[in-house]
Protein backbone atom coordinates (compact mmCIF):
# COMPACT_ATOMS: atom_id res chain seq x y z
CA UNK A 1 0.00 0.00 0.00
CA UNK A 2 0.94 3.66 -0.31
CA UNK A 3 2.12 4.46 3.21
CA UNK A 4 2.14 8.18 2.47
CA UNK A 5 -1.66 8.09 2.80
CA UNK A 6 -1.19 7.34 6.51
CA UNK A 7 0.43 10.73 7.13
CA UNK A 8 -1.75 13.20 9.00
CA UNK A 9 0.39 16.30 9.30
CA UNK A 10 3.07 15.52 11.87
CA UNK A 11 1.35 12.27 12.95
CA UNK A 12 0.62 8.88 11.43
CA UNK A 13 -3.02 7.78 11.64
CA UNK A 14 -5.08 5.00 10.16
CA UNK A 15 -7.72 2.34 10.71
CA UNK A 16 -6.58 -0.37 13.11
CA UNK A 17 -9.85 -2.25 13.69
CA UNK A 18 -12.89 -3.22 11.66
CA UNK A 19 -16.24 -2.10 12.97
CA UNK A 20 -17.23 1.02 11.03
CA UNK A 21 -18.78 0.47 7.62
CA UNK A 22 -16.59 1.53 4.72
CA UNK A 23 -13.45 1.82 6.87
CA UNK A 24 -10.99 -1.00 6.28
CA UNK A 25 -7.80 -1.70 8.19
CA UNK A 26 -4.72 0.00 6.79
CA UNK A 27 -2.61 -0.08 9.95
CA UNK A 28 -1.84 -3.71 9.24
CA UNK A 29 0.86 -5.78 10.91
CA UNK A 30 3.11 -5.26 7.89
CA UNK A 31 2.48 -1.51 7.86
CA UNK A 32 3.27 -1.13 11.57
CA UNK A 33 6.44 -3.19 11.28
CA UNK A 34 7.57 -1.20 8.24
CA UNK A 35 6.89 2.06 10.08
CA UNK A 36 8.92 0.79 13.04
CA UNK A 37 11.78 -0.07 10.68
CA UNK A 38 11.39 3.36 9.05
CA UNK A 39 11.65 5.17 12.38
CA UNK A 40 14.69 3.12 13.38
CA UNK A 41 16.40 4.06 10.11
CA UNK A 42 15.44 7.70 10.47
CA UNK A 43 16.71 7.86 14.06
CA UNK A 44 20.01 6.17 13.22
CA UNK A 45 20.64 8.64 10.40
CA UNK A 46 19.45 11.62 12.42
CA UNK A 47 21.68 10.90 15.42
CA UNK A 48 24.60 9.12 13.77
CA UNK A 49 24.46 6.66 16.67
CA UNK A 50 24.10 2.89 16.66
CA UNK A 51 23.37 2.05 20.31
CA UNK A 52 19.95 3.72 20.44
CA UNK A 53 17.26 3.58 23.14
CA UNK A 54 13.58 4.20 22.34
CA UNK A 55 10.59 4.35 24.71
CA UNK A 56 7.11 3.31 23.58
CA UNK A 57 3.74 4.10 25.20
CA UNK A 58 0.07 3.83 24.26
CA UNK A 59 -3.30 5.19 25.25
CA UNK A 60 -6.36 3.06 26.05
CA UNK A 61 -7.36 2.17 22.50
CA UNK A 62 -8.39 -1.45 21.94
CA UNK A 63 -5.75 -1.92 19.25
CA UNK A 64 -2.95 -0.27 21.23
CA UNK A 65 -1.33 -3.35 22.73
CA UNK A 66 -1.24 -5.17 19.38
CA UNK A 67 0.24 -2.21 17.50
CA UNK A 68 2.76 -1.76 20.30
CA UNK A 69 3.92 -5.35 19.92
CA UNK A 70 4.41 -4.96 16.19
CA UNK A 71 6.33 -1.68 16.21
CA UNK A 72 8.49 -2.74 19.18
CA UNK A 73 9.44 -5.98 17.42
CA UNK A 74 10.36 -4.13 14.25
CA UNK A 75 12.56 -1.61 16.03
CA UNK A 76 14.31 -4.36 18.01
CA UNK A 77 15.09 -6.18 14.76
CA UNK A 78 16.79 -2.97 13.57
CA UNK A 79 19.11 -2.83 16.59
CA UNK A 80 17.07 -0.50 18.83
CA UNK A 81 16.89 -1.12 22.58
CA UNK A 82 13.18 -0.63 23.28
CA UNK A 83 11.43 0.01 26.61
CA UNK A 84 7.66 -0.54 26.64
CA UNK A 85 6.03 1.80 29.18
CA UNK A 86 2.54 0.40 28.60
CA UNK A 87 -0.31 2.84 29.31
CA UNK A 88 1.02 6.38 29.07
CA UNK A 89 0.20 9.88 27.90
CA UNK A 90 1.61 11.61 24.84
CA UNK A 91 3.34 14.37 26.86
CA UNK A 92 4.92 11.79 29.16
CA UNK A 93 6.44 10.04 26.16
CA UNK A 94 8.18 13.26 25.13
CA UNK A 95 9.32 13.84 28.72
CA UNK A 96 11.03 10.44 28.69
CA UNK A 97 13.53 11.91 26.22
CA UNK A 98 14.56 14.83 28.46
CA UNK A 99 14.05 13.63 32.05
CA UNK A 100 17.24 12.93 33.97
CA UNK A 101 17.78 9.21 34.46
CA UNK A 102 15.78 8.33 31.33
CA UNK A 103 16.79 10.55 28.38
CA UNK A 104 15.82 8.14 25.63
CA UNK A 105 17.10 8.87 22.13
CA UNK A 106 13.54 8.79 20.84
CA UNK A 107 10.03 7.82 21.82
CA UNK A 108 6.83 6.62 20.19
CA UNK A 109 3.26 7.22 21.36
CA UNK A 110 0.52 4.98 19.98
CA UNK A 111 -2.64 7.11 19.79
CA UNK A 112 -5.20 8.67 17.50
CA UNK A 113 -6.26 11.36 19.99
CA UNK A 114 -10.06 11.78 20.06
CA UNK A 115 -10.81 9.82 16.87
CA UNK A 116 -13.25 6.86 16.97
CA UNK A 117 -12.35 3.54 18.63
CA UNK A 118 -11.30 1.86 15.37
CA UNK A 119 -8.55 4.40 14.61
CA UNK A 120 -5.00 4.48 15.89
CA UNK A 121 -1.64 5.89 14.95
CA UNK A 122 1.86 6.95 15.96
CA UNK A 123 3.48 10.13 17.26
CA UNK A 124 7.26 10.37 17.41
CA UNK A 125 9.54 12.45 19.65
CA UNK A 126 13.20 13.24 20.14
CA UNK A 127 14.65 15.52 22.82
CA UNK A 128 14.20 18.55 20.53
CA UNK A 129 10.43 17.95 20.38
CA UNK A 130 7.82 16.24 18.25
CA UNK A 131 8.75 15.32 14.71
CA UNK A 132 7.68 17.62 11.88
CA UNK A 133 5.74 16.84 8.70
CA UNK A 134 8.95 16.47 6.70
CA UNK A 135 10.30 13.94 9.22
CA UNK A 136 7.14 11.82 9.01
CA UNK A 137 7.32 11.91 5.22
CA UNK A 138 10.90 10.64 5.41
CA UNK A 139 10.00 7.85 7.86
CA UNK A 140 7.22 6.66 5.55
CA UNK A 141 9.59 6.71 2.58
CA UNK A 142 11.97 4.48 4.54
CA UNK A 143 8.99 2.27 5.43
CA UNK A 144 8.24 1.80 1.73
CA UNK A 145 11.87 0.90 0.99
CA UNK A 146 13.68 -2.34 1.72
CA UNK A 147 16.49 -0.57 3.59
CA UNK A 148 17.65 -1.90 6.96
CA UNK A 149 20.02 -0.55 9.59
CA UNK A 150 22.19 -3.65 9.35
CA UNK A 151 22.65 -3.60 13.13
CA UNK A 152 22.62 -6.55 15.53
CA UNK A 153 19.11 -6.97 16.99
CA UNK A 154 18.40 -4.92 20.10
CA UNK A 155 16.40 -5.71 23.23
CA UNK A 156 12.86 -5.25 24.53
CA UNK A 157 12.06 -4.66 28.22
CA UNK A 158 9.08 -3.37 30.17
CA UNK A 159 9.40 -0.15 32.11
CA UNK A 160 7.47 2.48 34.08
CA UNK A 161 7.52 6.24 33.64
CA UNK A 162 4.08 7.61 34.56
CA UNK A 163 4.94 7.71 38.28
CA UNK A 164 8.00 9.84 37.50
CA UNK A 165 6.05 12.10 35.15
CA UNK A 166 3.24 12.57 37.69
CA UNK A 167 5.80 13.40 40.40
CA UNK A 168 7.24 16.14 38.16
CA UNK A 169 3.77 17.73 37.93
CA UNK A 170 2.99 17.37 41.63
CA UNK A 171 6.37 18.80 42.64
CA UNK A 172 5.81 21.79 40.37
CA UNK A 173 2.60 22.60 42.27
CA UNK A 174 4.36 22.14 45.62
CA UNK A 175 7.24 24.40 44.61
CA UNK A 176 4.98 27.13 43.21
CA UNK A 177 2.73 27.19 46.29
CA UNK A 178 5.32 26.48 48.97
CA UNK A 179 3.16 23.77 50.54
CA UNK A 180 3.42 19.99 50.75
CA UNK A 181 -0.35 19.49 50.36
CA UNK A 182 -1.53 22.72 48.71
CA UNK A 183 -4.86 21.25 47.55
CA UNK A 184 -5.96 20.20 51.04
CA UNK A 185 -9.73 20.70 51.32
CA UNK A 186 -10.34 21.41 47.63
CA UNK A 187 -12.90 19.26 45.85
CA UNK A 188 -11.57 18.48 42.37
CA UNK A 189 -13.17 16.03 39.95
CA UNK A 190 -11.67 14.51 36.82
CA UNK A 191 -13.40 13.02 33.78
CA UNK A 192 -10.83 10.96 31.86
CA UNK A 193 -13.38 9.64 29.36
CA UNK A 194 -11.84 6.15 29.75
CA UNK A 195 -8.66 7.43 28.10
CA UNK A 196 -5.17 7.56 29.59
CA UNK A 197 -5.76 10.52 31.93
CA UNK A 198 -7.06 8.69 34.99
CA UNK A 199 -3.56 8.67 36.50
CA UNK A 200 -3.93 12.34 37.40
CA UNK A 201 -6.33 11.54 40.26
CA UNK A 202 -4.24 9.01 42.19
CA UNK A 203 -0.77 10.24 41.24
CA UNK A 204 -1.17 14.03 41.34
CA UNK A 205 -4.37 15.24 43.02
CA UNK A 206 -4.62 12.88 46.00
CA UNK A 207 -0.96 13.23 47.07
CA UNK A 208 -1.52 17.01 47.09
CA UNK A 209 -4.52 16.67 49.41
CA UNK A 210 -7.43 17.07 46.99
CA UNK A 211 -10.80 15.39 47.57
CA UNK A 212 -11.55 13.64 44.26
CA UNK A 213 -14.86 11.90 45.06
CA UNK A 214 -17.19 12.14 42.08
CA UNK A 215 -14.49 11.74 39.42
CA UNK A 216 -15.65 9.81 36.37
CA UNK A 217 -14.52 7.27 33.81
CA UNK A 218 -10.97 6.95 35.11
CA UNK A 219 -10.53 3.31 34.05
CA UNK A 220 -9.01 2.89 30.57
CA UNK A 221 -11.50 1.44 28.08
CA UNK A 222 -10.75 1.85 24.39
CA UNK A 223 -14.37 1.33 23.36
CA UNK A 224 -15.10 4.72 25.02
CA UNK A 225 -18.49 3.57 26.36
CA UNK A 226 -19.45 6.84 28.07
CA UNK A 227 -18.42 9.66 25.75
CA UNK A 228 -15.62 10.66 23.40
CA UNK A 229 -12.60 11.86 25.44
CA UNK A 230 -12.52 15.33 23.90
CA UNK A 231 -12.80 18.75 25.60
CA UNK A 232 -14.46 20.07 22.42
CA UNK A 233 -17.24 17.45 22.51
CA UNK A 234 -20.61 18.69 23.82
CA UNK A 235 -21.49 15.42 25.58
CA UNK A 236 -18.05 15.27 27.21
CA UNK A 237 -18.36 18.81 28.56
CA UNK A 238 -21.88 18.10 29.82
CA UNK A 239 -20.48 15.08 31.68
CA UNK A 240 -17.76 16.98 33.55
CA UNK A 241 -20.18 19.86 34.25
CA UNK A 242 -22.61 17.39 35.81
CA UNK A 243 -19.78 15.93 37.88
CA UNK A 244 -18.85 19.40 39.20
CA UNK A 245 -22.47 20.16 40.05
CA UNK A 246 -23.05 16.86 41.85
CA UNK A 247 -19.80 17.02 43.84
CA UNK A 248 -20.06 20.76 44.49
CA UNK A 249 -16.50 20.80 43.24
CA UNK A 250 -14.08 23.70 43.18
CA UNK A 251 -12.84 22.59 39.75
CA UNK A 252 -13.61 19.95 37.14
CA UNK A 253 -10.96 18.63 34.77
CA UNK A 254 -11.42 16.83 31.46
CA UNK A 255 -8.70 15.29 29.30
CA UNK A 256 -8.66 13.96 25.78
CA UNK A 257 -7.62 10.35 25.15
CA UNK A 258 -3.84 10.82 25.22
CA UNK A 259 -3.80 13.84 27.58
CA UNK A 260 -2.18 16.35 25.26
CA UNK A 261 -5.35 18.47 25.54
CA UNK A 262 -7.49 19.55 28.47
CA UNK A 263 -10.53 21.57 29.40
CA UNK A 264 -12.08 22.48 32.71
CA UNK A 265 -15.28 23.52 34.46
CA UNK A 266 -15.21 26.19 37.17
CA UNK A 267 -17.04 26.01 40.49
CA UNK A 268 -19.98 28.01 39.07
CA UNK A 269 -20.33 25.28 36.40
CA UNK A 270 -19.13 27.55 33.60
CA UNK A 271 -17.02 25.82 30.94
CA UNK A 272 -13.35 26.67 30.64
CA UNK A 273 -12.47 25.79 27.07
CA UNK A 274 -11.88 27.44 23.70
CA UNK A 275 -11.47 31.24 24.12
CA UNK A 276 -12.07 31.07 27.88
CA UNK A 277 -9.20 28.73 28.72
CA UNK A 278 -6.87 30.77 26.49
CA UNK A 279 -7.93 33.92 28.38
CA UNK A 280 -7.34 32.22 31.75
CA UNK A 281 -3.85 31.05 30.85
CA UNK A 282 -3.04 34.40 29.25
CA UNK A 283 -4.04 36.21 32.45
CA UNK A 284 -1.75 33.95 34.49
CA UNK A 285 1.21 34.27 32.14
CA UNK A 286 0.87 38.02 31.66
CA UNK A 287 1.22 38.45 35.40
CA UNK A 288 4.34 36.26 35.35
CA UNK A 289 5.70 37.66 32.07
CA UNK A 290 4.34 41.19 31.42
CA UNK A 291 4.01 42.07 27.76
CA UNK A 292 4.46 38.55 26.42
CA UNK A 293 2.90 37.41 23.15
CA UNK A 294 0.14 34.78 23.15
CA UNK A 295 0.01 32.85 19.87
CA UNK A 296 -3.38 31.32 19.04
CA UNK A 297 -5.07 29.68 16.10
CA UNK A 298 -7.11 31.65 13.59
CA UNK A 299 -10.62 31.24 14.98
CA UNK A 300 -10.19 33.01 18.31
CA UNK A 301 -12.63 35.83 19.06
CA UNK A 302 -12.23 39.59 18.97
CA UNK A 303 -13.14 39.59 22.68
CA UNK A 304 -10.10 37.46 23.46
CA UNK A 305 -7.81 39.78 21.50
CA UNK A 306 -9.20 42.75 23.45
CA UNK A 307 -8.77 40.88 26.77
CA UNK A 308 -5.12 40.03 26.08
CA UNK A 309 -4.42 43.63 25.02
CA UNK A 310 -6.05 45.03 28.16
CA UNK A 311 -3.88 42.73 30.27
CA UNK A 312 -0.81 44.23 28.60
CA UNK A 313 -0.09 41.36 26.24
CA UNK A 314 0.12 40.91 22.48
CA UNK A 315 -2.33 38.60 20.74
CA UNK A 316 -0.81 36.95 17.66
CA UNK A 317 -3.56 35.11 15.79
CA UNK A 318 -2.00 32.52 13.47
CA UNK A 319 -3.07 29.33 11.65
CA UNK A 320 -5.04 26.30 12.80
CA UNK A 321 -2.97 23.25 13.75
CA UNK A 322 -1.19 22.73 17.05
CA UNK A 323 2.22 22.40 15.38
CA UNK A 324 1.59 25.63 13.47
CA UNK A 325 0.96 27.71 16.60
CA UNK A 326 3.84 26.07 18.49
CA UNK A 327 6.31 26.63 15.66
CA UNK A 328 5.16 30.24 15.26
CA UNK A 329 5.73 30.92 18.96
CA UNK A 330 9.18 29.33 18.72
CA UNK A 331 9.91 31.49 15.66
CA UNK A 332 8.87 34.67 17.47
CA UNK A 333 11.13 33.85 20.42
CA UNK A 334 14.04 33.17 18.08
CA UNK A 335 13.41 36.58 16.50
CA UNK A 336 13.61 38.26 19.91
CA UNK A 337 9.88 38.62 20.66
CA UNK A 338 8.99 36.90 23.94
CA UNK A 339 6.12 34.43 23.52
CA UNK A 340 5.30 32.29 26.53
CA UNK A 341 2.24 30.43 25.21
CA UNK A 342 1.11 28.81 21.97
CA UNK A 343 -2.45 27.50 22.19
CA UNK A 344 -5.30 26.33 19.97
CA UNK A 345 -8.98 26.68 20.81
CA UNK A 346 -9.05 22.85 20.68
CA UNK A 347 -7.21 22.75 24.02
CA UNK A 348 -3.69 22.10 22.67
CA UNK A 349 -1.53 24.43 24.76
CA UNK A 350 2.27 24.62 24.86
CA UNK A 351 4.33 26.72 27.27
CA UNK A 352 7.81 28.11 26.68
CA UNK A 353 8.67 27.08 30.25
CA UNK A 354 7.74 23.46 29.44
CA UNK A 355 9.69 22.65 26.25
CA UNK A 356 6.84 24.02 24.09
CA UNK A 357 5.17 20.66 24.71
CA UNK A 358 1.40 20.55 24.21
CA UNK A 359 0.47 18.94 27.50
CA UNK A 360 -3.08 18.89 28.88
CA UNK A 361 -1.87 17.79 32.31
CA UNK A 362 0.55 20.74 32.44
CA UNK A 363 -2.29 23.15 31.59
CA UNK A 364 -4.29 21.72 34.49
CA UNK A 365 -1.22 21.97 36.74
CA UNK A 366 -1.04 25.71 36.01
CA UNK A 367 -4.74 26.06 36.89
CA UNK A 368 -4.28 24.19 40.18
CA UNK A 369 -1.39 26.44 41.19
CA UNK A 370 -3.65 29.42 40.58
CA UNK A 371 -6.54 27.80 42.47
CA UNK A 372 -4.35 27.32 45.54
CA UNK A 373 -2.86 30.82 45.31
CA UNK A 374 -6.28 32.35 44.93
CA UNK A 375 -7.54 30.79 48.14
CA UNK A 376 -4.51 32.17 49.99
CA UNK A 377 -4.69 35.64 48.43
CA UNK A 378 -8.47 36.05 48.22
CA UNK A 379 -9.40 35.66 44.56
CA UNK A 380 -11.04 32.98 42.42
CA UNK A 381 -10.30 31.50 39.03
CA UNK A 382 -13.58 32.98 37.81
CA UNK A 383 -12.38 36.49 38.68
CA UNK A 384 -9.36 36.18 36.36
CA UNK A 385 -11.54 36.23 33.24
CA UNK A 386 -14.45 38.35 34.52
CA UNK A 387 -13.65 41.07 31.97
CA UNK A 388 -13.55 38.71 28.96
CA UNK A 389 -16.14 39.83 26.42
CA UNK A 390 -17.77 36.79 24.86
CA UNK A 391 -19.77 36.74 21.62
CA UNK A 392 -23.54 36.64 21.75
CA UNK A 393 -23.52 33.99 19.02
CA UNK A 394 -20.98 31.63 17.52
CA UNK A 395 -21.55 29.06 14.77
CA UNK A 396 -19.40 26.88 12.52
CA UNK A 397 -20.19 25.28 9.17
CA UNK A 398 -17.95 22.61 7.67
CA UNK A 399 -18.65 22.64 3.93
CA UNK A 400 -17.46 19.72 1.81
CA UNK A 401 -15.68 20.38 -1.46
CA UNK A 402 -16.86 17.72 -3.89
CA UNK A 403 -13.75 17.52 -6.08
CA UNK A 404 -10.52 15.52 -6.01
CA UNK A 405 -8.50 18.70 -6.48
CA UNK A 406 -10.23 20.31 -3.51
CA UNK A 407 -7.35 22.56 -2.49
CA UNK A 408 -7.27 24.46 -5.80
CA UNK A 409 -11.05 24.88 -5.82
CA UNK A 410 -11.16 25.91 -2.16
CA UNK A 411 -8.35 28.43 -2.57
CA UNK A 412 -10.16 29.99 -5.55
CA UNK A 413 -13.26 30.51 -3.41
CA UNK A 414 -11.14 32.14 -0.69
CA UNK A 415 -9.37 34.37 -3.23
CA UNK A 416 -12.68 35.36 -4.85
CA UNK A 417 -14.24 36.13 -1.48
CA UNK A 418 -11.22 38.23 -0.50
CA UNK A 419 -11.70 40.38 -3.61
CA UNK A 420 -15.47 40.50 -3.10
CA UNK A 421 -15.10 41.61 0.54
CA UNK A 422 -13.16 44.68 -0.53
CA UNK A 423 -16.16 45.88 -2.56
CA UNK A 424 -18.81 45.44 0.14
CA UNK A 425 -20.03 48.23 2.36
CA UNK A 426 -19.70 47.41 6.06
CA UNK A 427 -17.10 44.68 5.42
CA UNK A 428 -13.41 45.10 6.26
CA UNK A 429 -10.58 42.62 5.89
CA UNK A 430 -9.01 41.81 9.26
CA UNK A 431 -5.38 42.96 9.50
CA UNK A 432 -2.56 40.46 10.13
CA UNK A 433 -4.55 37.43 9.03
CA UNK A 434 -2.50 34.31 8.25
CA UNK A 435 -5.16 31.83 7.18
CA UNK A 436 -8.04 31.99 4.72
CA UNK A 437 -10.03 35.20 4.68
CA UNK A 438 -11.22 36.89 7.89
CA UNK A 439 -13.67 39.78 7.56
CA UNK A 440 -14.99 42.12 10.24
CA UNK A 441 -18.64 43.13 9.82
CA UNK A 442 -20.01 46.43 11.12
CA UNK A 443 -23.16 46.70 13.24
CA UNK A 444 -25.48 47.04 10.26
CA UNK A 445 -24.09 43.87 8.69
CA UNK A 446 -24.03 41.54 11.68
CA UNK A 447 -21.75 43.17 14.27
CA UNK A 448 -19.10 40.46 14.24
CA UNK A 449 -16.75 38.59 11.93
CA UNK A 450 -16.40 35.51 9.77
CA UNK A 451 -13.43 33.36 8.79
CA UNK A 452 -13.41 31.07 5.77
CA UNK A 453 -10.41 28.77 5.51
CA UNK A 454 -9.23 25.50 4.01
CA UNK A 455 -9.11 22.51 6.34
CA UNK A 456 -5.58 21.33 7.05
CA UNK A 457 -6.16 17.79 5.81
CA UNK A 458 -9.75 17.25 4.65
CA UNK A 459 -11.71 18.41 1.56
CA UNK A 460 -13.52 21.05 3.60
CA UNK A 461 -13.99 24.78 3.83
CA UNK A 462 -14.76 25.49 7.49
CA UNK A 463 -16.67 28.74 8.05
CA UNK A 464 -16.70 30.33 11.50
CA UNK A 465 -19.11 33.16 12.30
CA UNK A 466 -19.30 35.18 15.51
CA UNK A 467 -21.53 38.09 16.37
CA UNK A 468 -21.79 40.42 19.35
CA UNK A 469 -25.54 40.83 18.79
CA UNK A 470 -28.48 38.43 19.01
CA UNK A 471 -29.44 37.47 15.45
CA UNK A 472 -26.17 38.79 14.09
CA UNK A 473 -24.81 35.39 13.06
CA UNK A 474 -27.81 34.81 10.81
CA UNK A 475 -27.36 38.27 9.32
CA UNK A 476 -23.70 37.53 8.49
CA UNK A 477 -24.70 34.15 7.05
CA UNK A 478 -27.21 35.87 4.77
CA UNK A 479 -24.50 38.24 3.57
CA UNK A 480 -22.39 35.20 2.59
CA UNK A 481 -25.06 32.83 1.32
CA UNK A 482 -25.62 34.41 -2.06
CA UNK A 483 -21.91 34.54 -2.81
CA UNK A 484 -21.12 30.95 -1.79
CA UNK A 485 -24.22 29.52 -3.51
CA UNK A 486 -22.56 30.25 -6.85
CA UNK A 487 -19.95 27.49 -6.29
CA UNK A 488 -21.65 24.25 -7.33
CA UNK A 489 -18.91 21.95 -5.96
CA UNK A 490 -19.24 23.40 -2.45
CA UNK A 491 -21.78 21.68 -0.20
CA UNK A 492 -23.14 24.80 1.49
CA UNK A 493 -26.70 23.61 2.16
CA UNK A 494 -26.42 23.88 5.97
CA UNK A 495 -25.27 27.49 5.70
CA UNK A 496 -28.01 28.32 3.20
CA UNK A 497 -30.65 26.75 5.46
CA UNK A 498 -29.35 28.65 8.49
CA UNK A 499 -29.41 31.92 6.52
CA UNK A 500 -33.11 31.67 5.65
Amino acid sequence: MDYKKLQNGSDIRGVALEGIEGQHINLTEQACKDIGRGFALWLCKKTGKTNLRVAVGRDSRLSGETLCGWICQAMCEQGIHVTDFGMASTPAMFMSTVTKGYQFDGSVMITASHLPFNRNGFKFFIAQGGLEKADIKEILEYAESNENTGLTPGSLVSGEFMDTYASILADKIRTATGAERPLEGFRIVVDAGNGAGGFYVDKVLKPLGAITDGSRFLNPDGSFPNHIPNPEDKKAMESITEAVREAKADLGIIFDTDVDRAGAVLSDCSELNRNRIIAMLAAILLREHPGTTIVTDSITSTGLAKFIGEKGGIHHRFKRGYKNVINESIRLNAAGQDSQLAIETSGHGAFKENYFLDDGAYIVTKLLIELARGKKEGYTLESLIASLEEPAESVEFRMNIQLDDFKTYGQKIIDDLTSYAQTQQGWSLAPSNFEGVRVNMDEAHGNGWFLLRLSLHDPLLPLNIESNSAGGAKKIARELAGFLAEYDKLAASALLEFAK
